[in-house]
């Protein structure tokens, strides 16, 4: 049995798209994870170069990395995995983008952490799906992330038209993401299924040079000229009409 004090697992944020680190991550996340010698990542080359860019106190090549298989992620070994915090030293666990264990495979290793007696430490820095929640202007006080929608139809239609019931009932914003490539098909599908005066939001490219957050009803969606293929997305239903005052006529 293994004894000992045991490392730190530290849930690193991802910058997103920011070319410069300090934009996103604050000087404490930053000093944090500028020290660590070992990482859980999905994909050892992206997570090189992003821990590059942040200019670690170690050469890149002296940095460990045991990778994440998001097909078995839920057969996990301790040891491979977190080894090094089992041995006293901390680790990183770091996404392919933004916030560690949302919409990620990532959770299934803090899960073992725990399991572990292992001390987990998110810190702070950019999540998209809050980042867009901000922006919205949709209500912050009730919402929910559903991940990816369904890709066929009509088990897609009909899961937009549920957000919508569900937005209505209980006033609240829900939140999902999608493949890039299919972001334009996506927003097609929402203007086709969603009624015209329910609020839909598209938070592209964020923390991004061409960032974009467009904010309105879906009648003004349908003559969007814009392309969001292949810009990382997060997009937000809102059924609840806004109160305190008469909203335009689009």
């Amino acid at each position: 049995m293994i004894t000992g004090t045991f490392g730190k697992l530290y849930l690193v944020p991802n910058l997103l798209g920011a070319t410069q680190p300090e934009h996103v991550l604050p000087a404490g996340t930053l000093s944090i994870v500028k020290r660590l010698k070992y990482f859980v990542v999905e994909n050892t080359r992206t997570s090189r170069r992003v821990l590059s860019r942040i200019g670690m106190d170690l050469a890149i090549d002296e940095i460990e990395f045991v990778e994440l298989d998001k097909h078995n992620a839920r057969n996990l070994d301790l040891m491979e995995h977190l080894g090094p915090c089992l041995q006293g030293e901390d680790m990183g666990l770091m996404s392919e983008a933004g916030t560690p264990c949302v919409a990620d495979p990532g959770a299934l290793v803090v899960d073992l952490a725990h399991s572990a007696g292992i001390q987990v430490v998110p810190l702070v820095g950019p999540n998209a799906m809050i980042l867009a929640l901000m922006a919205s202007g949709f209500n912050g006080q009730a919402f929910a992330f559903h991940g990816y929608l369904p890709i066929k139809s009509p088990e897609r239609q009909n899961a937009i038209k549920d957000l919508e019931r569900r937005s209505a009932a209980n006033n609240e914003t829900e939140l999902f993401i999608e493949t890039p490539f299919r972001n334009n098909a996506m927003l097609q599908d929402l203007c086709k299924n969603l009624h015209p005066t329910t609020r839909l939001c598209v938070a592209c490219n964020l923390t991004c040079d061409d960032e974009l957050v467009v904010s309105q009803d879906v009648v003004a969606w349908k003559s969007f000229k814009g392309d969001l293929n292949k810009k990382p997305a997060v997009f937000l239903v809102y059924s609840e009409p806004r109160r305190g005052f008469q909203r335009k006529k689009q």
